[in-house]
């Protein structure tokens, strides 16, 4: 009997304990304490984070084609070739059309023997009407043969104009300064120019280099002409370039339903390490506010519209509508709604009670 009555209270020991263990748990459980920030004057260096791409600036890209249709006899480019303006790219044949010109200065000598012999002719026959040897009609005759002689003359020198002009393009020069970006063409291959001019290579002036990033339409208020700004790409993860505004697109970007702006930052590329559509992360800096009330970026929330933070009150969390100015990685500006030295909460943790 006293085994049975040992065996019993230990039991009852046991499921005493175990209940308070749990009780204990479950009040725990719905305990909790806040993690909070005071709000306070603080220095903002405002900037605004954005994605872009480099791309050439106007005229940095040219794709050089040919004007007329041939034979590519020599081409002189090859991908990745430093070449300098006026540089020759590329030669069609030009057998045909030196030819052409070569004619077009034969039948010019003999033009131009033919308008001095009419020039004799007229000068000898006003002389002789002159004297009545000759009848005025003849004197017509003589100057309308003049002027056949000197209009022939000038047609055979703008045709020579026409295929000496012809002939240059058969030589393909560079444009610009550059490198070059991709040849469409080889030799021996016959090009045919039609309503558009067959591309031959494409030169990049990696001197002149812009990125264009995409700001959302909530932040492109701030941004203005000249704001410096700094940016990073794939290629050179430990590496900041720097560039500055240079003009805000008015026209918008919708991109999944949200609105950006298309922003373009002047870049230097002295070190040649930039290409064209690298992916840029981008920091521009929309200036500094000094002194202003400010809480964590992480206590501002956005609730139907609106944002709010919660105020730390007798260890309950209040809800605050509140006015935000500038924002920078880590902190926001209050215009209006807490007061300095007010607690706002940051997060929430659970605790037991010995803590």
């Amino acid at each position: 009997m006293k085994k049975i009555i040992i065996i019993f209270a230990c039991v009852v020991l046991v499921g005493t304990i175990i209940a308070v263990v749990i009780s204990h748990s479950q009040k725990s459980a719905g305990k909790s304490s806040f993690e909070t920030a005071s709000v306070k004057r603080r220095n903002i260096n405002s900037s605004i984070l954005a994605t872009g791409s480099i791309k050439p600036m106007v005229g940095a890209e040219v794709k050089v084609g040919a004007r007329l249709s041939g034979k590519v006899e020599k081409l002189y480019a090859n991908i990745g070739d430093k070449i300098d303006k006026g540089q020759v790219i590329a030669q069609l044949e030009q057998a045909d059309l030196t030819a052409k010109v070569n004619e077009a200065k034969m039948n010019l000598q003999v033009a131009e023997a033919n308008l001095e012999l009419a020039q004799q002719t007229l000068q000898r026959t006003k002389q002789l009407f002159t004297r009545d040897f000759a009848s005025k009609e003849t004197v017509d005759v003589a100057e309308r043969d003049n002027k056949a002689a000197q209009a022939q003359v000038n047609s055979l020198k703008e045709t020579i104009k026409y295929n000496e002009t012809q002939l240059s393009y058969a030589t393909i020069s560079a444009p610009i300064s550059g490198i070059i970006a991709s040849v469409a063409t080889q030799e021996g291959e016959t090009v045919a120019a039609g309503l558009s001019a067959p591309t031959f290579v494409t030169i990049i002036d990696l001197s002149r280099l812009q990125v264009d990033t995409f700001v959302d339409e909530t932040d492109i208020g701030r941004v203005k002409n000249e704001q410096q700004a700094i940016f990073t790409v794939d290629a050179y993860p430990d590496k900041e370039f720097s560039g500055k505004v240079i003009a805000v697109y008015p026209k918008a970007i919708i991109q999944q339903n949200v609105v950006y702006y298309d922003v373009v930052i002047a870049i230097t590329n002295t070190e040649a390490l930039l290409k064209p559509d690298m992916t840029a992360s981008v920091t521009i800096s929309a200036g500094n506010r000094d002194n202003v009330l400010s809480v964590p970026n992480k206590a501002v929330k956005r609730e139907s519209e609106q944002k709010v933070v919660y105020l730390l009150q007798d260890n309950k969390a209040v809800r605050k509508t509140v006015k935000t100015g500038w924002k920078d990685s880590n902190y926001t500006e209050i215009i209006e709604g807490v007061t300095e030295g007010e607690t706002v909460i940051i997060g929430e943790t659970s605790v037991s009670d010995n803590q």
